[in-house]
């Protein structure tokens, strides 16, 4: 039974990976379709040239490095390197919890000293190619000592919770585990954007003048109570302008690049900041977090169910069952319903996203976020001919040139 379950888990590796690659290739093959009327003028001839090359070199260069990560993860299969693994961390300790922060230790580990060459390159060389990039190497390599440090501490102490809560709580694991993870999701968005992002950027208030006054001047007119507008310095590592919105209640927050803020218009801005506002007041924000809430207690519910199972690790060729090696199976034995679930999320935050248009369009004006976001494109050199096939699989935003037609019928 366990050489089935080796089989099927090689199967799925090997589907998704040539799936993926086909999807990719279908959305190469658009690059050279005529531009509807509602894109033209967006690109000069020569900075469209300068996306066409963005996108032909990243297409490569995203090939490059799955085809590395897909010919590793058959390599540790194959070869037994999950079981080597856990024999090394078996010899270092004999406390379940410890083999397992070690096991996953030494992976991610690994995992991040083979992929930080594909960084490097991308960011110094593909990025810096075509004026993106502001990262320098000293904040690069604090980033990663930043990132290692949070994911030893977060990752490493909630695994260790549930592991404990496992060993502890038998059939009742998975509630458990469902409101410690549920907790925490919970406790991330409220603060993750005050306790985590100023370990990597600075933010500070919007300040006075006319951007803050049009700003409180739209939240007063839609009736919405927002004290927290923050700039963040997104400059410090890109020249790419983004926004986004955080937190419920008191704690919720718009974070506003100061890319974005140098980029666009005082009414651009606003209208942005209107889609953003939009999202709140139509609950998408809360929708979001009680599907991950319930999709997570499903996941739990399930591997509740197969955790103990000795063919989750044998099927690693290891002989000692763990519950490190159960979770590594059940991982990739779970993904193709994953895959289903987040096809269904995207089709759902599509929708979201006409709606918050839809809100900034009638409280607000459409033509400023339509020439926001055609400007926003035109900074990040964003595909304008995405195939509808890769769209469908993997956007969670509507094309460009979907928003606007819906932006303008309304």
């Amino acid at each position: 039974m366990a050489q089935i379950i080796f089989i099927i888990i090689i199967a799925i590796i090997i589907l998704d990976f040539c799936f993926e690659r086909w999807l990719e290739y279908l959305n190469a093959k658009r690059r050279d379709d005529k531009l509807p009327t509602e894109l033209e003028g967006i690109y000069d001839s020569t900075k469209y040239l300068q996306q066409q090359n963005y996108e032909k070199i990243n297409f490569r260069f995203s090939l490059l490095t799955s085809t590395f990560s897909f010919g590793l993860i058959l390599a540790m299969l194959l070869f037994n390197g999950f079981a080597i693994i856990d024999t090394i961390s078996r010899g270092l300790s004999e406390n379940t919890i410890f083999i397992a922060l070690i096991f996953f230790g030494i992976l991610m580990f690994a995992s991040d000293i083979l992929s930080t060459p594909f960084s490097v390159y991308h960011t110094f060389v593909i990025e810096e190619k075509f004026g993106f990039n502001k990262t320098t190497p000293k904040t690069f390599f604090f980033d990663k000592m930043k990132g290692w440090l949070l994911t030893a501490l977060i990752g490493g102490g909630l695994l260790s919770l549930i592991i404990w809560l496992f060993q502890s709580t038998g059939e009742y694991f998975w509630l458990f585990a469902w409101s410690v993870v549920s907790g925490f999701m919970f406790f991330m968005a409220l603060f993750y954007s005050s306790l985590i992002v100023p370990l990597f950027n600075k933010q500070k208030p919007l300040e006075e003048g006319a951007l803050k006054t049009a700003i409180q001047s739209f939240c007063n007119k839609v009736g919405y109570k927002l004290k927290n507008v923050y700039v963040i310095d997104g400059s410090k590592r890109s020249t790419k302008a983004n926004a986004y919105f955080t937190g419920f209640g008191k704690k919720k927050r718009i974070v506003l690049y100061d890319t974005l803020i140098n980029d666009l218009s005082t009414e651009e801005i606003v209208a942005v900041l209107a889609h953003e506002i939009g999202h709140n007041k139509k609950k998408h924000t809360v929708q979001s977090m009680i599907l991950s809430v319930l999709q997570t207690g499903i996941i739990l519910f399930i591997f509740s169910k197969v955790a103990d199972n000795p063919l989750l690790s044998q099927a690693l060729g290891a002989e000692q069952h763990g519950f490190h090696l159960g979770l590594i199976t059940f991982g990739i034995l779970f993904s193709p319903i994953s895959f289903i679930t987040g096809i269904g999320l995207n089709i759902l935050s599509r929708k979201n996203e006409y709606e918050a248009d839809a809100f900034a369009t009638i409280n607000y004006n459409g033509l400023h976020l339509i020439s926001a976001l055609k400007k926003l494109t035109e900074k990040n050199l964003s595909n304008l001919t995405p195939h509808p096939v890769y769209v469908f699989f993997h956007y969670s935003h509507p094309t460009l040139l979907e928003r606007i037609r819906r932006i303008n019928a309304l």
